[in-house]
């Protein structure tokens, strides 16, 4: 499998380790998403005054864009212990089990990738959210009985990439469900301010401006990007990043002026010259492209979606004039009538 493009918004493990640096740990060090921002202050707060702990939450929204900070966050409000884990993370009941037994009241625990938890874990959750109980099954076949435990009050947050494969039970047991949604470039300017200044990097308002335009409306993009201007600044223009030298430093990192790198223009290329503009299913272009569906679903898709490079289809991917047009390919007559869309 080709190795991702510096665009995916996964994190890689040195992400994962230097975004801990960067995180807000307030909602008001937090840029952007105002009217979420506002619906959980009121909720903490809510929460705060009747001491009791706060409604269970459900994140949902592309990789990238805050949603395991926002968990933390909440904890902090709220004066709770923040207790992280994953969907994928928890094979066994017994898994989960261990985790729900160990929290003490009030605790905030987290769940990223929630929609792929196994059905046999996900069921556990369905009485500890709603009664704070804990139901255990003790022994095999005839003779196996259930045990149930109590738990202290607690709040559960779930983060997800993909809010209709968390199963319609779960769902309905948050309290409160919220949608996060692609950041403005002028919010990935002040993004990229406040971490230039904590990492003590030279950056104009020109050149936050040329790195929040390239973001894909991820922050997490753009702390990727300033780290890569920030390498070439040092090395081939004295420490310091203008507009000039931000430019730079995005291209040779391929890192195109609408915001694409290597593996979104491959996928285009690929629809375009390999499949004849599409319609072409996803498993087939990924295998084109040499990367795995996921990849291209949830890292690479949405924002070629969202820019109106691709169009979706029951029948498949379909490539748009925008598509011909970027990677400078003859526009077909079909295309420019509208038939393929």
């Amino acid at each position: 499998m080709r190795e991702e493009g510096l665009l995916a918004a996964r994190p890689s493990p040195e992400d994962a380790a230097f975004e801990e640096g960067l995180r807000p740990a307030t909602l008001d060090e937090f840029i952007g998403q105002d009217d979420l921002k506002e619906r959980l202050s009121i909720l903490v707060e809510a929460a705060r005054g009747r001491g009791e702990p706060l409604d269970h939450l459900l994140f949902s929204g592309p990789p990238g864009l805050g949603k395991t900070t926002l968990a933390a966050i909440v904890a902090q409000e709220i004066g709770a212990r923040f207790r992280a884990t994953s969907g994928p993370a928890l094979e066994r009941a017994g898994d989960l089990a261990a985790i729900l037994s160990n929290l003490e009241a009030g605790d905030v625990m987290f769940i990223d990738e929630i929609h792929r938890l196994p059905r046999a874990v996900e069921e556990i959750l369905y009485t500890a959210m709603e009664d704070f109980q804990l139901d255990i099954v003790v022994g095999k076949g005839a003779g196996a009985h259930s045990i149930r435990l109590e738990l202290p009050p607690f709040t559960l947050v779930g983060a997800t990439t993909r809010v209709g494969r968390v199963s319609a039970p779960l769902r309905d047991r948050f309290g409160y469900v919220a949608r996060i949604d692609y950041y403005r470039p002028e919010e990935l300017e002040l993004v990229v301010a406040r971490s230039s200044r904590l990492m003590d990097v030279k950056v104009t308002d020109a050149a936050r401006a040329a790195i929040g335009a390239r973001s894909r409306g991820t922050p997490r993009i753009a702390n990727r990007l300033l780290r890569r201007v920030r390498d070439f600044a040092d090395v081939r223009a004295s420490g310091t990043a203008d507009e000039a030298t931000a430019n730079q430093a995005l291209e040779v990192f391929e890192v195109d002026a609408a915001g694409l790198d290597r593996v979104d223009r491959a996928i285009l290329e690929a629809v375009v010259h390999k499949f004849g503009g599409g319609p072409v299913g996803l498993s087939t272009l990924a295998i084109a492209v040499s990367e795995e569906p996921q990849t291209v679903e949830d890292a690479y898709e949405p924002f070629l979606l969202q820019m109106g490079f691709l169009h979706r289809t029951p029948r498949g991917r379909v490539a748009t004039r925008l598509a011909y047009e970027h990677i400078g390919a003859a526009v077909p007559e079909s295309v420019e009538q509208g038939r393929l869309l």
